[in-house]
């Protein structure tokens, strides 16, 4: 197969998904002269807020590069599906625009995942690191998130600001100044989000501490890497964790913890039996 022509690509699937569309499903009237299926050019401007010149020009391949704001609205305009939205994107060389509206509900396909998952200590966040599912192990390991309050389940607060977690991890400091990294790698991402805003402020408010390393503005995703913890029931616990993106729910992040040698490994057989 040859190279694709990404314009040529890109006005072929405007197209496409133009003339697969009834009117009468989006309520637009069906005149007796159509001589195409699908709408037309003036009804896909016209859903779109841009000109119909606009759309034809695209349409023909005459080497435009839409805003995101203008892809955005071609998709609503073309009821494209979530998978077609990003393949729009894509085509077009732009960056999705990202709802701020975290997930609060775990996927019942991903809270499966996480008890299977067991004897591995998992669990299931949004972008804020709420916890929307764990399992039994990921609870004896951290913290029952099923004792806190709804409005607390969440790992980054119960890192920073819960008591029992100051004496857990052997390397505190490290801990928090990657927890505060990440949670403004998160912030920057989601802007508009006044539930992570109010979050960061309380931790601020209680810590001074992390009210410290928010204004150093360091930055840090922490998708992979290792802890020590100081266990009261098992001792010293050395873990491992792996943070997964799933491509249908991008917001729901599944992270995975493992033993990171064969004494944590023991201990984490004891704890878990």
């Amino acid at each position: 197969m040859s190279t694709v022509d990404v314009t040529d690509e890109l006005a072929a699937f405007l197209r496409t998904r133009r003339e697969r569309l009834d009117p009468r499903d989006l309520g637009l009237p069906v005149r007796s002269s159509r001589r195409t299926p699908g709408l037309r050019r003036e009804e896909v401007a016209e859903l779109a807020g841009i000109s119909v010149d606009y759309v034809v020009r695209l349409e023909q391949a005459r080497g435009l590069r839409p805003s995101a704001d203008v892809v955005e609205a071609l998709a609503h305009a073309l009821r494209l599906r979530p998978d077609e939205r990003a393949y729009l994107f894509g085509l077009t060389r732009q960056r999705p625009v990202v709802a701020d509206k975290a997930a609060s509900v775990a996927s019942p396909s991903l809270a499966r995942m996480v008890a299977d998952l067991s004897p591995r200590p998992a669990m299931l966040v949004n972008h804020r690191y709420d916890v929307l599912a764990w399992n039994d192990e990921m609870a004896r390991l951290f913290v029952d998130f099923g004792a806190l309050p709804v409005g607390r389940r969440n790992a980054i607060w119960v890192c920073l600001t819960d008591p029992r977690m100051r004496e857990l991890y052997v390397d505190r400091a490290r801990v928090v100044r990657e927890g505060v990294a990440h949670l403004r790698t998160a912030w920057a991402a989601h802007p508009e989000d006044q539930v992570l805003a109010d979050l960061i402020a309380e931790c601020a408010a209680r810590d001074r501490e992390v009210a410290r390393l928010w204004a150093e503005q360091d930055v840090r995703v922490n998708a992979r890497g290792s802890k020590v913890l100081r266990h009261p029931d098992v001792g010293v616990v050395a873990v491992e964790f792996e943070t997964l993106r799933p491509v249908q729910d991008p917001d729901q992040l599944l992270v995975v913890h493992r033993a990171a040698d064969d004494e944590s490994q023991a201990a984490l057989d004891v704890l878990l039996a």
